[in-house]
C-alpha cells in the first residue's frame, strides 16, 4: 500500500473531524483489496488505483459530515449502493450506525456480503432488490433517520427512490457533482410531492483535489403519499418534474 496516500487519507479525515483508529484504517485497506480482487471479474468500479480509491470513493463517502452529524443518527439506508459507497465507509468510520445497503444487482450484493464478513462488521445488511419495491415493505418504509445515495440518476428520480424510506424529520442526502442548479430546479416539484423540503446544498472540492462535489440535503417534513414510489421503472422513465 502507498503509505503517502494512506497518510493523506488519514489527514483529510482528521480535517473533517473524523478520527480513525488503526483497526479502522486496516478495515479500509482490506476493503480496498477486496474491491480490486472482485473488480477483476465483475464491474464494480473504474477506479482501482489505491490513492484514487481512498480519495474518490472512501473520503468522498465520508464528506457527508459536512452536512450531517452521523453521531446524531442511528439508522441509514444506502440506495443503489453499488460497490458499497457511501454506506460501507460510513459504517467503518461510524460503527454505531445501523445500515442497510440496497442494490438491484445480486452479484454486487454477494461482494458486499463478503466485505461485511471479512471486516467483521455488525449491524449492517446488504439486500438485493429494487428501491421501488422495498420502499413499499412496512419494515423499510419511513424506517430510517437517513437515506443516502451516490447513484447516477437525476435528483427527481432519486428523490422518489429514497424519500419514502426516510422518517418524518429525517433526511435524504444525495451526493452530486458541482453543477447542480438545473437538476435542483427540475426536482423541486418531486421533492415537495414526496414530502420533502430542500434544506441546503453544500458545495466543496475534495481535499487537495479539483473534484467538485455537492451534497443535496432534503429534510422529510411529512409522510410520503402511499402511491409513491410508483412501480419499478417509472421513476427513471417519467420523473416527477
Amino acid at each position: 500500500m502507498d503509505k503517502t496516500a494512506a497518510k493523506n487519507f488519514m489527514n483529510h479525515c482528521e480535517a473533517m473531524n473524523i478520527q480513525l483508529s488503526e483497526e479502522q484504517l486496516c478495515q479500509f485497506d482490506r476493503y480496498y483489496e477486496l474491491l480490486v480482487e472482485w473488480n477483476s471479474f465483475m464491474n464494480l468500479t473504474g477506479i482501482t488505483e489505491y490513492a484514487e480509491v481512498l480519495q474518490k470513493h472512501f473520503e468522498d463517502s465520508l464528506t457527508i459530515v459536512r452536512a450531517i452529524d452521523p453521531e446524531k443518527i442511528e439508522t441509514v439506508i444506502d440506495v443503489g449502493t453499488g460497490a458499497g459507497f457511501p454506506g460501507l465507509p460510513l459504517k467503518i468510520a461510524f460503527p454505531h450506525l445501523r445500515i442497510v445497503l440496497l442494490d438491484s444487482l445480486g452479484k454486487r450484493v454477494k461482494f458486499l456480503n463478503k466485505v461485511i464478513e471479512e471486516l467483521q462488521l455488525e449491524k449492517i445488511t446488504a439486500i438485493h432488490g429494487r428501491a421501488e419495491d422495498f420502499a413499499r415493505k412496512p419494515e423499510y418504509r419511513e424506517g430510517f433517520d437517513l437515506a443516502v445515495s451516490r447513484a447516477v440518476a437525476n435528483l427527481a428520480s432519486l428523490s422518489e427512490y429514497c424519500i419514502p424510506y426516510v422518517k418524518t424529520e429525517g433526511a435524504f442526502v444525495s451526493y452530486k457533482s458541482g453543477k447542480i442548479e438545473e437538476e435542483l430546479q427540475n426536482a423541486s416539484k418531486a421533492i415537495g410531492i414526496l414530502g420533502g423540503e430542500l434544506k441546503e446544498v453544500r458545495k466543496f472540492s475534495l481535499e487537495e483535489s479539483e473534484v467538485e462535489r455537492s451534497l443535496v440535503v432534503i429534510r422529510k417534513k411529512k409522510m410520503t403519499p402511499k402511491k409513491y414510489p410508483r412501480k419499478a421503472g417509472l421513476p427513471a422513465k417519467e420523473p416527477l418534474t
